[in-house]
C-alpha cells in the first residue's frame, strides 16, 4: 500500500493564542517534531494547512489548503488529503495533528492493519490520527457536502475505522499540546524520552 502522509495544520489555535505547530518543543517547532517521527514511516509527507504556505517552506514538503469551505474543521483537511493523494497515485492518507510531537514509530504498521483505522490511547480515540483509503473520498465528499458532516469522531464512525490502541509507556505517545500548561508538561516528557 501506498501511503501518503498528512500533517493537518488547519487549527486556530485558540487556547495557545499562536499557531501551535510553530511553538517550540526543545528548541524546535512542534510539527518538524512531528514531520520527523511520520517521515520514515510514509512513502511521501505533505501537510494541509491555510493561509500562507511560505511559513511550512522549513519543513521542505508540499503544502496545500482545504479546496472545501466548510469553516475550520480538520475534516477539510483530510478531504484536501485525499484529494491530493488521489491525484499522486497514492492508496491512503495517514493523517495526523500537528501537535503530537511524541507519535509512535509503528503507528504505519498497526494502521495498515485496521484501514479504515483510527489510533486508541488510555480509552480515548484520536480521530485525526487515522488512515484513510483513498477510495473513501466519493463518500467523503457526500458526507460534507450533502450531510453537512464537520466533525471527525462522526467520519469515523460513519466508515466505522477500526481503534487501534496503543500502550502506555512514560507518557501517552498521542499527548497533545493544547495549552502552555501542556507544553510545560511535553518538556517534562522531552526530557524523560532523551534520558532513555
Amino acid at each position: 500500500m501506498k501511503i501518503l502522509g498528512c500533517i493537518i495544520a488547519g487549527g486556530a489555535s485558540r487556547r495557545m493564542e499562536r499557531e501551535k505547530g510553530f511553538t517550540h518543543l526543545g528548541g524546535r517547532p512542534l510539527i518538524s517534531r512531528v514531520a520527523e517521527r511520520l517521515l520514515g514511516q510514509v512513502d511521501a509527507l505533505t501537510v494541509n494547512a491555510n493561509g500562507n504556505a511560505d511559513r511550512m517552506a522549513f519543513l521542505k514538503v508540499p503544502v496545500f489548503a482545504d479546496r472545501l469551505v466548510t469553516g475550520s474543521t480538520p475534516l477539510a483537511g483530510v478531504h484536501a488529503a485525499l484529494h491530493h493523494a488521489q491525484n499522486a497515485g497514492f492508496d491512503a492518507v495517514l493523517s495526523v495533528p500537528s501537535d503530537t510531537p511524541f507519535l509512535p514509530l509503528d503507528l504505519r504498521s498497526r494502521l495498515e492493519a485496521g484501514a479504515p483505522a483510527i489510533a486508541a490511547s488510555q480509552g480515548q480515540e484520536h480521530y485525526l490520527t487515522g488512515l484513510w483509503p483513498v477510495s473513501l473520498l466519493p463518500r467523503l465528499e457526500v458526507a460534507i457536502m450533502q450531510q453537512s458532516l464537520r466533525r471527525m469522531w462522526e467520519w469515523a464512525a460513519l466508515v466505522e475505522a477500526k481503534p487501534i490502541d496503543w500502550p502506555i509507556g512514560l507518557y501517552d505517545p498521542f499527548f497533545n499540546v493544547n495549552t502552555p500548561a501542556d507544553l510545560a508538561q511535553a518538556e517534562t516528557y522531552l526530557a524523560l524520552s532523551e534520558k532513555r
